[in-house]
C-alpha cells in the first residue's frame, strides 16, 4: 500500500464522504468527457433496448422516492 491508501483507510467515514463529494464535484468540473470501459457502454446499451422493449420494467420516479424514503423510516 501506499500513504495516501492508508491514510484514507484511517479517515472516519464522514472525513471519506467529504473526499468522495471532493472527488466528484473535481470530475464534474471536467470539460472533456470521462472515458467510459467497453463493458459498461454495452451495459448501458443492453438496459436501454431492454427498457425500451418493454417500459413497464422500470419504475417511476414517484415509485423509487418512495422506495427511498420507506427505506429511510424502515
Amino acid at each position: 500500500m501506499d500513504i495516501y491508501t492508508d491514510t484514507i483507510r484511517d479517515l472516519g467515514p464522514a472525513d471519506k464522504l467529504r473526499l468522495v463529494e471532493e472527488i466528484w464535484d473535481d470530475l464534474a468540473a471536467e470539460e472533456s468527457p470521462l472515458p467510459l470501459p467497453g463493458w459498461a457502454v454495452t451495459e448501458a446499451a443492453r438496459r436501454r433496448d431492454e427498457m425500451l422493449a418493454d417500459p413497464n420494467l422500470g419504475s417511476t420516479d414517484e415509485e423509487v422516492w418512495k422506495g427511498i424514503n420507506d427505506s429511510r423510516n424502515g
